[in-house]
């Protein structure tokens, strides 16, 4: 993970810090004094204290988010399409072909295909399988399932990423309080995002929610930065410790992703394909996933 210079130059990656009337380093036309300044002092003052601090080039200009949010508008609207056709008979591999078709009537594609070598446009994810569930027509979805869908975009060289969780049919019982618990934990991360506090604040929550619900946290896979890469820095930990990890700078921009297990945490991969994770005492795992940049008052999101 990048930080600082340990040699004492300045934090940005070695960008070059403007003069305080000269345009800001983000685009707005604002003199850097009125702009970023004060912040880029802050973040320096916090790493010099022990804090850790992403460099500057990690933060999302209101160009970036503009077109983070043309491409999550594509990215939402596949979940939205897959939520309206979804239903028991269908198979895994309709699932793919719909979110290839809706992509490429929206002049987008997916983040997915060909990622490290993964072969399909979406991770469809059934009941005992945490993520990076392959599309089959075998997979054929019955009736009281429940099943992760998780999205990831190109538009305009843009990336956004989101996954929802799916109840085939009646779901009931400890299958459903599973994923209702999971979105839950999604929002108590929300509410522990504060500007200039501690990303460990918000795994911290996710993890508290769901262990007092009684099911636990894969801490193997977590969140990440994106925008203008698919995974960049930080990783997002949802096994983390309040008052921990890097500070929550305004145009931090990253997902909230926990992956919830109604068993143990322990994980599974696949040896065949290397993709496939499981749980491995078999019980049933839940994900949500939504996508937010942190703001001066809290946060936006993005995608979900």
């Amino acid at each position: 993970m990048s930080k600082f210079d340990p040699m004492g130059e300045t934090m940005f990656d070695k960008l070059p810090v403007p003069g305080r009337n000269d345009p800001c380093w983000c685009g707005s036309g604002r003199k850097y004094k009125k702009c970023h300044g004060p912040a880029d002092e802050r973040m320096e003052r916090l790493h010099l204290g022990g804090e850790e601090v992403l460099p500057r080039s990690l933060l999302k200009t209101a160009a970036d988010i503009e077109g983070i949010k043309a491409s999550a508008a594509v990215n939402m609207g596949v979940l939205d399409y897959v939520g309206e056709h979804i239903a028991a008979g269908v198979s895994t591999m309709d699932i793919n072909r719909w979110v290839e078709e809706y992509l490429s009537a929206h002049d987008a594609v997916s983040a997915d295909l060909n990622f490290e070598g993964y072969p399909y446009s979406v991770c469809t994810s059934i009941n005992d399988v945490i993520c990076h569930g392959f599309p089959s027509e075998r997979d054929v979805l019955a009736e009281g399932d429940i099943i992760n869908v998780d999205m990831s975009t190109i538009k305009g060289g843009y990336f956004s990423d989101s996954s929802r969780m799916f109840c085939i049919g009646e779901v009931l019982g400890e299958r459903r309080r599973l994923v209702e618990t999971c979105r839950k934990s999604v929002e108590a991360g929300l509410a522990a995002v504060r500007p200039w506090g501690h990303l460990g604040d918000v795994g911290a929550a996710v993890n508290e929610l769901c262990t007092e619900a009684g099911f636990t946290v894969v801490a193997e896979y977590g969140g990440h930065g994106i925008g203008r890469e698919f995974h960049e820095d930080p990783f997002v930990s949802f096994v983390a410790e309040k008052d921990t990890g890097p500070i929550l700078v305004p145009g931090m921009c990253f997902t909230i992703e926990p992956m919830v297990n109604a068993g143990a945490p322990d994980i599974t991969t696949d040896k065949d394909n290397g993709w496939i994770v499981r749980t491995a005492d078999g019980s049933d795992s839940a994900q949500w996933e939504v996508q937010l940049v942190v703001t001066e008052d809290g946060y936006e999101l993005l995608s979900w």
